[in-house]
């Protein structure tokens, strides 16, 4: 007998069962909700137009999603490549939704407020009277439904929404003159987008929604008295310091400003899961980031105030309660005629009650010296 023979044919069948067993164990550990890496072209190259709602030369608000296509470009050596396009360049910055839902494009980068004409419950993902400050928005959706809400929301529209941004309260506009009095607007031409912007014509404004290009313009000629648009240091960009001098907050209308990467539904549901999952980590990343460089950016242009001559104003207490009192109005009012509304707007408000009970005990008060 050989002894040698046989144990050398005994190693070798120990090796091959432990690299068959390595085998199977990595082939199992890549299942993920009974999909594998196999299901999609190795290294597949992703290279999709993007639309953007607002120039990306508008820090914070507009500048986010370079950095998302910046750092999807790095991490993957080049294959996932997000072709950015100014507002207007491709199709118009309010008609982005639809061309990713036609399919024409790909993806987009947009506030979906803008949405709210064909999809009404829209703002309640991007901005909404005394709602939300942006780290509640953020573990709401993250943490309490938001995601899958807004999910669900899109499904029949076939796209498949990513929040991607977010920044804080807007100021409550430029006006040319004091506002000492809610019977002011009754008359006033102003820019307002959203929900705020239903609040203010129950007041009796003359609301109109203008792309950020046209704003100042329409505020230098007199087409319109006021405006809001977004952060301090944007609005300075945009040169409404230049003709409307008394600013007013807080931003009682968009208490966060949230954006979303989004994606036809047919172009997602074909992506291999590690690329589903490399967009969602981006955009996850982009949204802490964007919040930093927002909160960043403000204080230097309100210390700037006084040398340009604006006077910021906060409303007081009487007319920011009956502000909110008419918001309150309104947001009935849409949940009372939209049902995705009133799902997403219920869910909202009892994060917030349970929320408050936190928010209220953990923080400084705002006024503390």
């Amino acid at each position: 007998m050989n002894h040698w023979n046989n144990r050398t044919a005994l190693i070798a069948i120990a090796v091959a069962f432990f690299f068959g067993l390595l085998a199977a164990l990595s082939l199992r550990s890549a299942e993920v909700d009974g999909r594998t890496s196999a299901n999609a072209p190795a290294q597949a190259v992703i290279k999709w137009r993007t639309p953007v709602a607002f120039g990306t030369n508008l820090p914070a608000l507009g500048d986010n999603v370079l950095r998302l296509s910046e750092r999807l470009r790095t991490a993957t050596a080049g294959r996932i490549q997000l072709e950015i396009y100014e507002p207007g360049t491709l199709v118009p910055a309010f008609s982005i939704t639809e061309s990713v839902k036609d399919g024409k494009l790909e993806a987009g980068y947009t506030w979906l407020g803008y949405d709210q004409g064909r999809i009404p419950a829209t703002p309640l993902l991007a901005a909404v009277p005394f709602g939300m400050e942006p780290w509640e928005f953020t573990a709401w959706y993250y943490e309490a439904g938001g995601q899958e809400l807004a999910e669900k929301l899109y499904q029949p529209h076939n796209i498949h929404p990513i929040l991607c941004g977010i920044i804080g309260p807007e100021t409550a506009g430029w006006f040319r003159f004091p506002i000492v009095d809610l019977n002011q607007f009754d008359g006033l031409k102003i820019r307002f987008a959203g929900l705020g912007g239903r609040v203010l014509q129950e007041l009796g404004a003359s609301v109109t929604l203008i792309p950020s290009g046209e704003i100042f313009q329409a505020l230098e000629k007199g087409a319109i008295d006021a405006t809001e648009f977004s952060l301090p240091n944007v609005d300075q960009l945009l040169g409404f310091d230049k003709v409307a001098k008394y600013n007013y907050f807080p931003g009682w209308h968009q208490t966060f400003t949230a954006s979303h990467f989004i994606v036809n539904l047919d172009k997602w549901n074909a992506l291999d899961i590690a690329d589903q999952a490399l967009l969602d980590l981006a955009c996850t990343a982009g949204v802490i980031r964007n919040l930093a460089r927002g909160e960043a950016l403000q204080g230097s242009v309100i210390a700037g105030f006084a040398d340009k001559g604006v006077t910021p104003i906060k409303f007081d207490l009487d007319m920011l309660t009956n502000l909110r009192e008419i918001s309150t109005k309104v947001l009935q009012e849409e949940a009372d005629k939209d049902a995705d509304f009133a799902e997403i707007w219920a869910s909202q408000k009892t994060f917030m009650a349970l929320y408050r009970g936190w928010k209220e005990l953990a923080y400084l008060p705002r006024d503390f010296q």
